[in-house]
């Protein structure tokens, strides 16, 4: 049988990388996002890849879309909780409605995916990957709700890898800086990073496609940060 994943956040930039790396892999993919411009990354990465809009902040669609997967494909193999959002505002400007909008993107969407899609998962002994930041360790001034977020998805990962093993392995990538819309760069901004680059999509896919594969079958519980060595810089201001 051919392995399924289901990929959030796939209309554009990691999540659409990896949904492209996966099915040329030889998975059938399911690319879910609010954006309806997945539809056109699905057909870009063609068969056997598909694409579902929905806001997986929403149970009653998160649920929709795990039965409707269970109904299509019949199987999941892989669940990959791509999706984010930043709100980034003062401490005094920032609402709780702006708080709980990103928590429940970033963070609460990933419980729901995982509470719906157990039984599949189980019974394909599938993986979960999701994608936090290295904001989950270091911070900028006025991105509260966004840190909150991603150092929550980081401990979620660990409680996930305990409560559903040893069916189902859960493990987190951390991103540093990736540059997801092609633009311009300074020769600064690469020569800072320990790895002489600033990052792409495709190197947050492949640390995924990994992870989800056999080859990574004792590993669960665990982060892999993804940032060209800059969290492991000691920085001094002369």
């Amino acid at each position: 049988m051919t392995k399924t994943a289901l990929v959030t956040g796939a209309a554009r930039g990691i999540g659409a990388a990896i949904a492209g790396r996966l099915a040329a892999g030889g998975w059938r993919v399911v690319l879910a996002d609010r954006d309806p411009r997945g539809a056109a990354t699905a057909a870009g990465i063609g068969a056997p890849a598909r694409f579902e809009q929905t806001d997986i902040a929403d149970e009653s669609e998160v649920i929709r879309i795990v039965n409707v997967l269970r109904e299509r494909e019949g199987r999941l193999d892989g669940l990959v909780c791509n999706a984010g959002i930043m709100v980034r505002k003062k401490l005094a400007d920032l609402t709780v409605r702006d708080w709980h909008r990103v928590l429940a993107t970033n963070l609460t969407s990933t419980f729901l995916l995982a509470r719906a899609a157990e039984d599949l998962l189980r019974a394909t002994r599938g993986a979960i990957v999701t994608i936090a930041s290295t904001r989950a360790h270091m911070s900028e001034p006025d991105t509260e709700s966004y840190s909150a977020s991603k150092g929550g998805l980081l401990a979620l990962t660990h409680a996930l890898a305990a409560s559903l093993g040893p069916d189902i392995r859960v493990n987190c990538i951390s991103p540093g800086w990736i540059d997801t819309t092609g633009g311009d760069l300074r020769p600064q901004d690469h020569a800072q990073h320990p790895a002489g680059r600033v990052g792409t999509p495709e190197d947050v896919a492949a640390m995924a496609a990994f992870l989800l594969g056999p080859e990574s079958g004792f590993v669960t519980g665990s982060e892999f940060v993804v940032d060209g060595g800059m969290t492991r810089k000691m920085i001094y201001v002369e």
